[in-house]
């Protein structure tokens, strides 16, 4: 098979994880071509990722819940309820951050735990049990802001995570030396994980492309990290929230691809009667998504109050559909068993690039709902036609 035939018939084959990329790449150059670049500049893109980063980690966290079957629409307010907690913790009770975190993490885990006792326990539907979720967090909220309707933060530590971006230790040539090495380190970590899945492959008989087309890939994705860093190092490095969205997806596609945990989880998604049959323990697959669902909403809710350096009454509105859209467009299954952490991060920068260029371009916020809308139902139909050429 020649490079040119391995290469389509690989994209085929594959259509469902690359199909994103490929309409990431053609959003970029439609949105830098109608603003005459401005859409790729390096403060755009900058301000691009951070504005992401908390519907990302949500989406992430989402992508597991849809991944067995189940849905949460409680996050979005309850990263709003506990990114207020948070601020009256840091605010009017004078906490440490670094006490702070970890505790409203916590909160997170636990009322995950709940949700997913609900669900698991109890039998309630995820739709019913995280819809009620969603109204008594949002009357939560409404309960702790309603003295003044914003809380400011005042902690310059809390406020960096959404505001500060990694320290430069040094500039080349106007770029960020200490960006430019994670950047470095990431491209690394991304060729040795590729290199060492080949290995495994080939060591236990399973098919692999052929070396030119594998070093092709290596190129282009290593050039696109490349490149990305080279943006940002030229404009204040790495944010916080951009290092902790990576950090969280590292840690979520490590425990999906490489751990029993992961497999487990995928298996309960695909059906979930035989992985009961097979010895796994659906009810603690179940409780585990959900607390971890819990723990990414306390994190979001985290991001996003130290982005605005305040609580107000509005946040966390329409985050669990914005997750949601994103996880779709990420390539996750309406039917279960199928979806990618890595997926889920590049169906929020898909969606934030919509919303980013046409901003850009001056286009109604009426429009742009219905295209987003637009999108998010292309990418279920995608799905759904995907689903049946397998069939």
């Amino acid at each position: 098979m020649g490079f040119l035939a391995e290469a389509k018939h690989l994209i085929k084959a594959n259509i469902r994880d690359y199909g994103m990329y490929i309409a990431l790449l053609v959003i970029i150059l439609t949105f830098t071509v109608m603003t005459d670049g401005l859409f790729i500049s390096s403060r755009n893109i900058s301000n691009l990722l951070d504005s992401t980063g908390y519907i990302a980690v949500l989406a992430v966290g989402m992508t597991l819940v849809i991944v067995i079957r189940h849905i949460d629409l409680s996050v979005g307010f309850l990263a709003g309820f506990l990114g207020a907690v948070a601020a009256i913790f840091l605010s009017q009770m004078g906490m440490s951050v670094f006490l702070v975190i970890p505790l409203v993490l916590l909160f997170g885990v636990v009322i995950g735990l709940f949700n997913g006792f609900l669900i698991a326990k109890v039998g309630i539907p995820a739709f019913v049990a995280t819809l009620a979720g969603m109204l008594f967090f949002r009357g939560a909220l409404l309960n702790v802001t309603e003295g003044t309707g914003t809380i400011i933060v005042n902690d310059d530590g809390f406020n960096a995570l959404g505001n500060g971006f990694i320290p430069s230790l040094m500039e080349i040539n106007e770029l960020h030396l200490l960006s430019l090495l994670v950047g470095l380190a990431g491209i690394l970590l991304y060729i040795y994980s590729e290199i060492s899945n080949r290995r495994n492959k080939a060591k236990y008989g399973f098919e692999v492309v052929s070396f030119k087309i594998f070093i092709v890939k290596l190129v282009f994705v290593s050039f696109i990290i490349g490149y990305i860093t080279w943006i940002l190092a030229g404009y204040n490095g790495f944010s916080w929230t951009v290092v902790i969205m990576l950090l969280v997806v590292v840690v979520y596609h490590f425990l999906a691809t490489k751990t029993v945990l992961g497999r487990n989880i995928y298996a309960v998604g695909s059906n979930p009667e035989a992985a009961h049959l097979s010895g796994i323990n659906v009810t603690k697959i179940t409780l585990f998504v959900f607390a971890s669902m819990g723990m990414l909403a306390a994190l979001s809710g985290i991001l996003f109050t130290s982005r605005l350096q305040s609580a107000t009454t509005t946040a966390g509105t329409l985050f669990e559909l914005d997750a949601i859209a994103a996880a779709y467009v990420g390539g996750v299954s309406s039917a279960g068993g199928v979806g990618k952490v890595t997926g889920a991060i590049i169906g929020a920068i898909v969606m934030a690039s919509l919303s980013s260029g046409m901003n850009l371009l001056g286009t109604g916020i009426s429009y742009q709902y219905m295209i987003r809308g637009g999108v998010l139902a292309l990418a279920v139909i995608f799905d759904v036609l995907t689903r049946k050429q397998r069939a």
